[in-house]
């Protein structure tokens, strides 16, 4: 097939098109500057276009120039920015407008649980998860597989990187009473396997929730996983009335995630994110070996090495060179940006040296 790939650049797209590329799919893929994309491995082997999803022109530009395409993935989000959730259905419908123009067949959205209750409780960031469904699905448009998770686990995923921080970072860590909610994580590994998988037509259109093998995990658990991971105890201390608001300000403070995202983030955690069905189990078998369980996910994270090129990665759970530069914990972060300072040096002094050679035996 022929796939095309919004947010490519991100933690999610990036090791996706890898995950189709190597089903033997070709793989159109976007970003606002194309520049931004040749850091990637997978650069050489796909087609490139720019496309900014705020922009309606810029979409059905990019959706013309892609050429012929079976399905599109929307994994583009604004959340950690002003007024993201009007900016999130803009920009989907935009794109669903574009897709319909180009005559692509269907569209794969990765979105939020949706707790059963009125989207007006709902915290901003799960409302706009739910409006930009509703957004790519339009008349005479695409049809709209919509698959929906929670927490996903793996080293550079933004909630994986919270709960590392906050771990890492306090000796005494409080926990609210939302801890308790239950939450139903899914690994990387998993979230490709079904995003691959859904692309087909064979697979009829539709919401589906995607979680891992745990029963009945709670927020509190993914947390004590990670410590039992890590080997080091910590201090829990229960703080049933405090709010996601102030909890998400105050991790924002303390972990080196971008501070709006962290607390839109965790803001969220106010409402149980738990699967509601299965169904997609029926359709899409398990790889080999079945669904990833969180405590073998978690500790394939932890045990994450120096980071390699995205679609080089031994463990799929492990951290990418392309991933954000706070990710990693505090000592791998470090020596990121240590190597990336000798890195740019050593360039900086090759050029350096390569001008003075010139000017000498010019």
């Amino acid at each position: 097939m022929r796939l095309f790939v919004t947010g490519a650049t991100g933690y999610v797209g990036s090791r996706l098109v890898c995950s189709l590329l190597a089903a033997g799919h070709e793989v159109v893929v976007s970003s606002r500057r194309r520049a931004s994309l040749r850091r990637f491995s997978w650069y050489d082997d796909v087609t490139a276009v720019e496309m900014d999803a705020d922009d309606q022109l810029s979409a059905h530009d990019a959706l013309q120039a892609a050429g012929p395409v079976d399905a599109l993935y929307y994994l583009v989000h604004g959340i950690g920015q002003d007024d993201f959730g009007d900016a999130d259905v803009r920009a989907a419908n935009n794109v669903a407008l574009a897709a319909r123009d180009a005559s692509v067949r269907r569209i794969v959205y990765l979105g939020g649980f949706v707790p059963d209750v009125d989207r007006g409780q709902l915290s901003a960031h799960l409302r706009s998860r739910a409006d930009a469904a509703d957004a790519l699905d339009i008349p005479g448009g695409a049809d709209l597989v919509w698959l929906r998770a929670a927490v996903i686990v793996g080293a550079g995923s933004t909630s994986f990187e919270i709960i590392r921080y906050v771990a890492d970072r306090l000796a005494v860590i409080p926990e609210p009473g939302f801890t308790r909610n239950p939450m139903d994580p899914i690994s990387i590994r998993d979230v490709l396997h079904y995003l691959t998988a859904v692309a087909r037509p064979e697979v009829p259109a539709g919401a589906y929730d995607i979680s891992g093998p745990d029963v009945g995990v709670r927020y509190g658990e993914v947390l004590t996983e990670y410590l039992r991971a890590i080997g080091q105890p910590r201090l829990r201390l229960p703080f049933p009335d405090v709010s996601t608001r102030l909890v998400g300000k105050v991790a924002g403070r303390i972990v080196p995630v971008p501070t709006s995202l962290t607390e839109d983030l965790v803001t969220s955690l106010s409402q149980p994110m738990a699967a509601s069905e299965h169904t997609i189990r029926d359709i899409v078998p398990a790889l080999p070996g079945g669904l990833t369980p969180m405590r073998k996910a978690i500790a394939a994270a932890v045990r994450s090495p120096a980071p390699r090129p995205v679609c080089e990665l031994s463990n799929l759970h492990h951290l990418a060179e392309t991933d954000p530069m706070w990710a990693g914990g505090d000592v791998m972060r470090a020596r990121r940006i240590i190597g990336s300072t000798v890195s740019s040096t050593l360039s900086s002094t090759g050029r350096l040296t390569q001008s003075m050679v010139s000017l000498l035996t010019g």
